[in-house]
């Protein structure tokens, strides 16, 4: 498994930052897993100067990302023959960091979506990542990911574009149970109202919501979310976006996102069908065992 890794400066000037907090947590699962880590220059270097990844064959460098390191990977993304294809990404993004932004950086998580790769832009979705592959490849749990999987106390977003609707639907059938597990559900205006007479449909007591909805996007209802995981009230955000489509309202789209870099330790974000029911899958392995 090959995965591309970069991190604004904020998540690796040092010791205590982003990147390390999460390597504390999951070097072990990479190991474990064999993960090659595709690590753009001063994201590499930060790791190596820190004591991570000690002796680790898997760690390669790339250029830096004034050099084109970035670009490159969100080439092998798309695919540059067996030996330079990546699986997906970790970009931990600072929402205030002017390369956040830079075109290498949107068309990096653009292609994760359209190919159906993760794309991981927080601590809290890497840590879960590394869970979800370590479940899949027939390891124990990691006590240490207990946290993530304690869904009784968490609240899950569903967020879906309209094109992306059905796929959305399709998921939530066949992982009811699961996402049934979070003490609450969210979503999104139509998006919302559809879970809801999903949920009805399968016997869900008809006098109370299977989520609660807020606006429909343009409207607000993205903003709405976000101030939730800003609050703390959301850990987990499943958000089916449609990359072929121009939005008028990608402002708020943006917002939801900066949301959730803002509480990179927080919350989860999982952005696209496939990456969202190997995740549903792994969550009720773990739990049956």
């Amino acid at each position: 498994m090959r995965i591309g890794l970069a991190a604004n400066r904020l998540h690796h000037h040092d010791a205590r930052a982003a990147l390390f907090r999460w390597l504390r947590a999951s070097e072990p699962g990479l190991r474990e897993l064999g993960v090659t880590l595709c690590a753009v220059g001063r994201t590499h270097d930060a790791i190596q100067r820190n004591g991570f990844l000690a002796g680790y064959d898997g760690l390669q460098r790339y250029p830096y990302g004034r050099d084109g390191g970035l670009m490159k990977l969100v080439a092998e993304v798309v695919g540059m023959g067996a030996e330079r294809t990546l699986d997906g990404a970790i970009y931990l993004m600072d929402p205030v960091d002017p390369s956040s932004v830079f075109p290498e950086a949107t068309a990096l998580k653009r292609q994760c979506v359209i190919h159906g790769k993760p794309f991981i832009s927080t601590v809290a979705t890497a840590r879960d990542w590394i869970e979800v592959e370590r479940i899949h490849a027939g390891l124990a749990a990691d006590t240490g990911a207990n946290d993530l999987h304690a869904f009784e106390g968490q609240t899950l977003a569903l967020i879906a574009h309209d094109a992306m609707k059905p796929a959305m639907l399709a998921f939530a059938d066949e992982h009811f149970d699961v996402l049934a597990r979070f003490g609450e559900r969210v979503a999104t205006g139509t998006t919302g109202q559809r879970l809801n007479e999903l949920a009805w449909s399968r016997g869900w007591p008809a006098d109370a919501a299977w989520v609660t909805r807020y606006q429909s996007g343009p409207m607000g209802g993205d903003a709405q979310i976000a101030d939730r995981v800003l609050e703390g009230r959301c850990q987990r955000a499943i958000f089916f976006e449609d990359p072929h489509v121009a939005r008028q309202h990608e402002a708020d789209i943006q917002l939801l996102e900066r949301a959730v870099t803002t509480v990179t330790d927080q919350a989860v974000c999982i952005t696209a069908p496939r990456v969202a029911a190997r995740w549903a899958e792994a969550a009720a392995l773990r739990a049956a065992r």
